[in-house]
């Protein structure tokens, strides 16, 4: 069965890895994170174990995330975390070298690119294919994006928020700024730092937005009750923080968010503008699950905003289309053997 050559997509985010094989969906999701022990340079766990790790390691473990910003950091790491997320999706297929769709951030340049190709070749790809964010979250959000008609797609995910306005198959302007998921957790720990004296992880920060965060302030309050340590004493207690208190905290990266959103639109064709007002703005990545942005993007805007269905799976889901119909997406698909 010489011919046989499996086929996978791969949304590589900064915080969360997808697989997803054609036929059988979204095989993995893990997070995007490398357990390294300092001293051999032995990489111990990936994925889920190693984000276990993170903030609780002995001195020569150490956790990292080798994706920065949607774009490979460490590329040895990269390298070896793709092997492992390639290997378990490819189950008892492994003597098959697969071919392999990447997904990369809008404003990657060609040498960021071209690590991706290589990183994916080196762990075990027969030929892979890179396509940029947008376009992949857009097909996978249902969106007939080979239509003489405007789309705009906002993808955020932890690194990046990827802005896009897709017609006939390709991005007529899009914009990808370093500010997402990640900067929100950041501003979370910062402000909990200041406000209240208390030093969190990123972990409990993430956890801390999902639980009561929101992007705009609600008149009905959740509670959250954080455990830290006392900066003053040094020792653990907890504290409760309300939401309208986290959407302070968040303001200045929401903004910048936002900002993206209306220099994009602000730059759209008059013609595709208002195919824009009329369909709104399709929103996809796990940030854009934050409650309530949708409001905050059609208060700053003016344009209706809607979450995509599964829009943490958008982009993943997007990879398998484009990999089915590769001849269809070409337009779209940066090659490399």
């Amino acid at each position: 069965m010489s011919f046989f050559t499996p086929k996978l997509g791969i949304d590589l985010g900064t915080a969360n890895t997808l697989v997803f094989v054609p036929g059988k969906g979204v095989v993995l999701n893990e997070p995007s994170v490398v357990a390294v022990s300092e001293i051999d340079k032995r990489i111990l766990a990936v994925g889920v174990e190693a984000k276990e790790m993170i903030g609780r390691t002995p001195g020569e473990i150490v956790a990292y995330r080798p994706m920065k910003d949607g774009v490979i950091a460490d590329y040895r790491v990269t390298e070896a975390m793709l092997r492992y997320f390639i290997g378990k999706a490819l189950g008892r297929y492994q003597f098959f070298r697969p071919e392999v769709m990447v997904s990369v951030p809008a404003g990657v340049t060609s040498t960021e690119r071209r690590a991706v190709v290589e990183a994916a070749v080196r762990a075990g790809a027969k030929s892979a294919y890179v396509v940029k964010e947008p376009i992949l979250a857009a097909i996978g959000a249902g969106i007939p994006i080979h239509e003489s008609h405007g789309h705009m797609i906002v993808d955020i995910g932890g690194g990046t928020i990827d802005v896009a306005v897709i017609s006939l198959g390709g991005i007529v302007f899009s914009t990808s700024v370093k500010c997402a998921g990640d900067r929100l957790d950041h501003a979370i720990a910062d402000h909990i730092k200041k406000t209240y004296n208390l030093a969190i992880g990123d972990k409990t920060a993430e956890r801390v937005k999902i639980a009561v965060g929101s992007a705009v302030p609600v008149e009905e309050e959740t509670v959250a009750v954080i455990k830290g340590r006392d900066f003053i004493t040094g020792l653990p207690r907890s504290v409760e923080v309300k939401t309208n208190d986290i959407v302070r905290a968040m303001g200045k990266e929401l903004r910048e968010m936002v900002k993206a959103i209306r220099d994009v639109l602000a730059e759209t064709p008059p013609e595709l503008a208002s195919d824009i007002i009329d369909r709104g703005i399709i929103m996809t990545g796990g940030t854009s699950l934050l409650r309530n942005f949708p409001e905050l993007v059609l208060r700053r805007t003016g344009v209706k905003a809607v979450v995509a269905k599964d829009a943490l799976l958008c982009v993943a889901n997007g990879t398998g289309v484009a990999l089915e119909h590769l001849d269809t997406y070409k337009k779209a698909i940066v090659a490399k053997r």
